[in-house]
């Protein structure tokens, strides 16, 4: 069969070789930005993780006339009412350090009892038209009194997963990959991966990839 493009909307490279990886065995072939030229960028201003994944899909899927696939993720912490949530990245300012955000994250928590907070990470498909497919993942934990680890990203040292009384930072990669949000919902991708298959094929049928009736 031969393989269907499918197009990540980002050039991290450590994402696209996971992807890569996860979907070894699909007749897919991966692409990510750093494959194509210069493309416009979409605004990240949706309400939820959601409405952010597909948009960065769907958007992709538009410009290049190809499958294409975004995810969007961040922390919900329950005592400052889902915050920083969809502006995970740019808590502290628009240009942020991960530093910064933990810092100013810690520093509204400092006198809170309530510590507990969520992981969410939203994977979604589109093609160039129609409605997009999403997949979710989510982990509970609670935000630590002072960060901890060298490993990760993001408020990963000041995420504390109590299962393995750990921070995500403290996790080496395996670790965190079986528990976090982002490897359910890849995981959850995975297992849907044919279903997937047959309904990409569908919708680039109806686009007119005629090829694909003879592949």
């Amino acid at each position: 069969m031969r393989p269907i493009p499918l197009v990540l909307a980002t050039k991290n490279k450590g994402k696209t070789e996971e992807l890569r990886a996860l979907l070894n065995d699909f007749p897919i072939e991966i692409k990510n930005l750093s494959d194509f030229g210069p493309i416009p960028t979409t605004e990240e201003d949706g309400e939820t993780f959601e409405n952010n994944a597909v948009k960065k899909a769907r958007f992709t899927a538009k410009v290049l006339g190809l499958p294409a696939l975004a995810d969007d993720s961040g922390l919900m912490v329950e005592a400052l009412g889902g915050a920083p949530g969809v502006r995970s990245a740019r808590y502290a300012g628009e240009n942020a350090t991960d530093s910064e955000n933990n810092a100013k994250l810690l520093l509204e928590l400092e006198n809170v009892e309530n510590r507990l907070a969520a992981f969410a990470c939203v994977i979604a498909i589109a093609v160039p038209w129609g409605p997009a497919l999403v997949y979710e993942g989510r982990c509970e934990g609670s935000i630590a009194r002072k960060p901890a680890g060298a490993q990760g990203f993001g408020y990963d040292p000041v995420f504390y997963y109590p299962p393995l009384q750990k921070t995500f930072a403290q996790l080496d990669t395996q670790e965190k990959n079986r528990v976090s949000h982002r490897g359910q919902a890849l995981r959850d991708l995975h297992d849907e991966f044919d279903k997937v298959i047959i309904w990409l094929r569908q919708r680039l049928l109806e686009y007119g990839w005629e090829w694909l009736e003879h592949s």
